[in-house]
């Protein structure tokens, strides 16, 4: 089992930038692939990013490529998402996850474990 913990959300203008950082303990970090998700009110959970276990492989959703970076530390437990050029429709809690499965994946439900959100909003 692995426990999750997201920080580094805030208040930004849009154009701005913030980096999200999950800091994992529990089972070795290196055997789940990590995932970014948010959720906006009154809407479904989404996905944002994914990256595969030693970093070397990283997925986006359309609505953030280019301006979202996933990335990860094993040696400090944590994975990061940068944001830049943030838009005020990015505005949600977002939710790092891991999953003990091969690959990454973009599917929430291919995610067992879950932080408790940390909240990012951007105004116009």
């Amino acid at each position: 089992q692995v426990q999750l913990v997201e920080s580094g959300g805030g208040l930004v203008q849009a154009g701005g930038s913030l980096r999200l950082s999950c800091a994992a303990s529990g089972r070795t970090f290196t055997s789940y692939v990590m995932g970014w998700f948010r959720q906006a009110p009154g809407k479904e959970r989404e996905s944002v990013a994914a990256i595969n276990r030693s970093g070397s492989s990283t997925y986006y959703a359309d609505s953030v490529k280019g301006r979202f970076t996933i990335s990860r530390d094993n040696a400090k437990n944590t994975v990061y998402l940068q944001m830049n050029a943030l838009k005020p429709e990015d505005t949600a809690v977002y939710y790092c996850a891991a999953s003990s499965r091969v690959g990454p994946s973009l599917r929430d439900n291919d995610y067992y474990y879950w932080g408790q959100g940390t909240q990012v909003t951007v105004s116009s």
